[in-house]
């Protein structure tokens, strides 16, 4: 791809006992006759911690380096600005987070990439999964990938499948298992991985996923090798305990349209899902709590028929009382066991879906945690599950986590009704209570969670810890726990001389695996604990997982990894030999830092009165001058420009919509402010355009706190101050100040609106011909101090009110001469975008002041949370 070949790419994976070490090596060569820059990028699963990285050009090795964030941060800021290369790891999906680094390679010359991470892998529906993700984005000469699991209790199945398999390449996945060992090898030809007989394009494209799982003579396995122990327990035919599960369902107006229908759908199928001994119940909160029933009910086939019924007629009103809704199902479980409508020996679990942040009842997120937390006890687990992007995720997920449970992300995507199921699924079949792993504590250190409020069919538990005296070779171990008939308790054994029996296979132990095991399971449970904990708690919880992070080299959320190299331009040799090129990497330094424009102005002369021929002139259209005054608006067709202070730059993206629609602009829950705006069209679409220009041709601005709504139109201003309404016309001129509101209407230019202490909005008046053959009347909208709204705004525009960072790469020439074109890594996304410019109205309505910016194509996908139709509402209020 543009004259880099990477022609060899192999993944080596070795499993042992569930711990999985991977290693990435990729070979790219220069081809071209210049200097080029060549991307190593690999996605990882997000469980997985990244310990090792390399780099190797001209047979020097330069290695990544493991530090605390903040400390990386800044070396990494002082590479970039010297302008050595610089690694990234950051989030690219639901399942993977995204690992990149880049490197100039002289012409002709070879660089390879290798990359190692570690995983503990989960045991999930009776199986182990290892997530590999493949895409090399061109033809490998090379390519290959290899796993080997080594399993002391043996292996009863594996399997592995890819989603980009196709006919030719059914066979080319090679799988044998026998006794401990199983061994997988994918190894395509570069016809196998064409997508068509002289394609250039490859078919490897998708997930690669391998699954095994082991034999099980006994309900756990112990494993000890050099002073540290694995414990891993998994229990096999259990009677199932029944359980009783409440579905607590926010019905938002925010639900309306697909999120209601998949949720429907899904507790449609949950309901083919329960068994007859089960007992369940739904109740639904919008600004007003309901439930289906007044008590728990046994999951009988009238009683499910009923329920179906029920479900089928779920629909949406009003706002979000959360409190409301899961105080309710919290107090239905309570009453239920006090009262012995269930039975004594069952699993309760409550499982709360929402798309959005309380505003009703009680709205303050602390206060609702510290309730439920109070009114549960410990006694069940809370499961929340967050729909889509606008929902405060880190509230949620606090909360399941000091209720015994865990929160899950719901991605807005055509398949969030298996989403929801696939979780119920996890959960729904509870084979132990209160389970306990007691070890010897005056043999026992730093032992990892070892009490669990459930056990579920088909999953494990994994408890790790190290010996006080490196030198004790055995463990003793009591079990505990409660099952569907009686109580589960024994007392295992093992010594050091048995797990060395069981590992004769030297060559499949890769270093002190327990050690690392053991540290990468204490250090995701600190990083858990963190998220609940607060003061002194969390930052001793901080301070202990950095600390094994370091020691362990992990890049974790505490750490990051920094891979630098310099470039060599000192060579003077080689300056003489590749003048441009030299100077194209030194201006790409350059950009976008307003004082060194002069220094690029006198070297372009230098340039051009040598009568170089110059390769990176394109690049002299996007220099500028940074924005007098930062804002962030949305005008024109209609056309978004994103402010990025930090950057001296701006993002801009379009949103193509059809006539009518309404679009949350922004929402803040805290200050209570609103702002949508509604779509009008052209009068026809512009010179056989396929799809019909539109502006926003109203818009509302609400403070529900102080019940101030503010309607603007093209022809008309109205306030409406509870149930009093105050009319303007764009012919006034008005400065209007009351409690909570400034507003000045400068005569038919625009308006600056102020409400309480929150931002300042200017709305721009657009006036056209009244014979205009194509344009209507239409508005625009610019935000001044969004930094007076909270942290928790969102919308199309308001959420772009906290800091945003941004990287541009390759930029290179586009199909418009005048804008060249780049990748963009945003939000953790790898984006196209191209140099522009949009239009600024504020001071001049008529015709405006060109902006540059970074265009991002498709309605801002991958820039803006979910997908522009999640911001599609009902109304303008």
């Amino acid at each position: 791809v543009n004259g880099i070949e990477i022609y060899s790419m192999k993944i080596d994976s070795k499993v042992t006992s569930r711990f999985a070490h991977n290693v990435i090596t990729s070979r790219a060569v220069n081809r071209g006759n210049v200097h080029k820059e060549v991307i190593f990028d690999v996605e990882l699963p997000k469980t997985a911690f990244i310990t090792n990285f390399s780099m190797t050009i001209d047979d020097v090795t330069y290695p990544g380096t493991i530090k605390e964030k903040e400390v990386a941060k800044k070396q990494y800021e002082k590479a970039v600005s010297k302008g050595q290369t610089a690694g990234l790891v950051r989030a690219s999906g639901r399942k993977t987070e995204k690992f990149t680094v880049s490197v100039n390679v002289a012409a002709a010359s070879k660089v390879t990439f290798e990359l190692t991470y570690e995983e503990l892998l989960k045991r999930q529906f009776g199986k182990y999964e290892m997530f590999i993700k493949v895409k090399p984005k061109q033809l490998v000469r090379d390519f290959e990938i290899e796993v080997n699991i080594f399993e002391s209790q043996g292996i009863t199945e594996l399997e592995a499948e890819a989603t980009f398999i196709t006919n030719d390449l059914q066979n080319v996945i090679k799988k044998t298992f026998s006794e401990k060992k199983g061994h997988i090898s994918f190894k395509p030809t570069l016809d196998q991985q064409r997508t068509c007989a002289n394609c250039s394009q490859s078919v490897l494209d998708g997930d690669f996923t391998v699954r095994y799982d082991v034999k099980r003579t006994t309900p756990d396995n112990l494993q000890i090798v050099n002073g540290y122990f694995v414990h891993f327990f998994a229990p096999t035919n259990l009677p199932k305990l029944p359980k009783n599960v409440i579905f607590v369902i926010d019905i938002s107006g925010s639900m309306a349209g697909r999120e209601i229908e998949q949720t429907r759908e899904a507790l449609l199928k949950i309901l083919g899902d329960i068994k007859e001994d089960d007992f369940f119940n739904f109740i639904l909160f919008g600004s007003e709590v309901h439930t289906w029933k007044e008590t728990l009910i046994k999951a009988t086939p009238e009683n499910l028929g009923e329920a179906r019924k029920f479900v089928r007629g779920i629909d949406t009103e009003g706002m979000t009382n959360l409190h409301g809704g899961i105080m309710r199902g919290i107090d239905m479980l309570n009453a239920a066991h006090v009262g012995n409508l269930v039975p004594k020996r069952s699993a309760s679990i409550i499982i709360m879906l929402t798309d959005g942040q309380p505003n009703v009842g009680i709205s303050n997120t602390q206060d609702i945690q510290a309730h439920v937390k109070k009114a549960t006890e410990g006694k069940y687990p809370l499961y929340n599950l967050g729909f889509g992007y606008g929902v405060d995720y880190g509230f949620l997920e606090k909360m399941a986590l000091e209720n015994k449970g865990l929160a899950r992300r719901i991605y807005p995507d055509s398949d969030a009704a298996l989403q929801l199921q696939g979780f119920y699924d996890e959960v729904s079949n509870p084979m132990l209570t209160d389970v306990e792993l007691n070890y010897p504590e005056n043999e026992i250190s730093d032992l990892t969670k070892n009490s669990f409020k459930h056990f579920y069919d088909g999953s494990e538990i994994v408890v790790a810890g190290r010996f006080i005296d490196n030198n004790q070779n055995s463990l003793t171990v009591d079990v505990r726990g409660e099952g569907a008939n009686d109580a589960l308790s024994y007392t295992t054994q093992q010594d050091t001389e048995q797990t060395a029996k069981a590992f004769q296979e030297q060559e499949y132990i890769f270093g002190d695996y327990i050690e690392r095991l053991w540290a990468y399971l204490t250090i995701e449970q600190l990083l858990e604990k963190r998220i609940a904990a607060t003061g002194e708690e969390k930052e001793n919880l901080t301070a202990e997982a950095l600390d094994l992070s370091l020691k362990y080299k992990f890049v974790t959320p505490l750490t990051s990894m920094v891979v630098t190299k310099p470039e060599d331009y000192n060579n003077q040799d080689g300056i003489a030999d590749k003048p441009i090129e030299v100077l194209n990497m030194y201006l790409k330094n350059l950009l976008f830092k307003p004082r060194t424009c002069m220094v690029y102005a006198k070297l372009l002369f230098i340039v051009k009165f040598i009568s170089i021929k110059m390769s990176f002139t394109p690049q002299v259209s996007y220099l500028y001058t940074a924005h007098p005054t930062w804002y962030t608006s949305v005008d024109g067709d209609p056309h978004f420009i994103i402010s990025v202070p930090q950057k001296e730059d701006a993002i801009c993206f379009n949103i193509n919509e059809n006539p009518g629609a309404v679009l949350n602009l922004i929402n803040d829950p805290v200050t209570g402010i609103t702002v949508n705006g509604e779509l009008i069209g052209a009068k026809r679409a512009n010179g056989g355009a396929k799809m019909q220009n539109t502006y926003f041709g109203k818009l509302g601005i609400a403070n529900k706190h102080l019940n101030l709504k503010l309607t603007v139109t093209p022809e008309k201003i109205t306030i409406q101050n509870g149930n009093e309404k105050t009319g303007f016309t764009w012919l006034d001129s008005v400065t209007l100040q009351q409690e909570g509101l400034t507003l000045i209407i400068n005569r038919k230019k625009n308006l600056v609106l102020k409400m309480g202490s929150g931002a300042s909005f200017v709305i721009v008046l657009h006036q056209v011909w009244k014979k205009h053959p194509l344009h209507q009347d239409f508005l625009g909208l610019y935000t001044l101090e969004s930094d007076k709204l909270s942290e928790r705004t969102h919308g199309l525009l308001g959420q772009f009110f906290h800091p945003l960072d941004f990287t541009i790469l390759e930029i290179h020439p586009g199909s418009d001469p005048k804008k060249p074109d780049a990748t963009m890594i945003v939000k953790n996304n790898e984006l196209t975008v191209t140099r522009g410019w949009q239009k600024d109205y504020r001071r001049d309505p008529k015709h405006g002041v060109d902006i540059p910016c970074w265009f991002v194509h498709n309605n801002g996908a991958g820039l803006i949370d979910g997908v522009h139709t999640d911001y599609i509402v009902s109304s303008l209020f």
